[in-house]
């Protein structure tokens, strides 16, 4: 499933969410394509999406849920990338 929560979090002169899924990175990547999210904005476990695609974000399916609840189904879904530790 598609998740995404509210855009509060501040940086470049805009507001940001996070996107992520607790299925798969492929099934992330396909649906950040389809949002027109460009692949910069990918960041270990999630994408920083700016708050003007949250609606459409939501639109193709994603479900807005608390940055709390992000946290809980990346890391029971195992797909949680803390920063301290190295990806690949």
């Amino acid at each position: 499933m598609i998740l995404c929560d509210r855009p509060v979090w501040p940086g470049h002169g805009r507001y940001w969410a996070h996107l992520v899924s607790d299925v798969s990175f492929v099934e992330l990547h396909v649906f950040a394509e389809l949002l027109g999210v460009p692949k910069r904005g990918f960041d270990r476990d999630h994408y920083d999406i700016p708050a003007e695609r949250v609606p459409a974000a939501i639109w193709l399916g994603a479900t807005q849920v608390s940055t709390k609840e992000i946290a809980i189904r990346l890391q029971e879904s195992g797909l949680r990338r803390p920063k301290h530790r190295p990806v690949g």
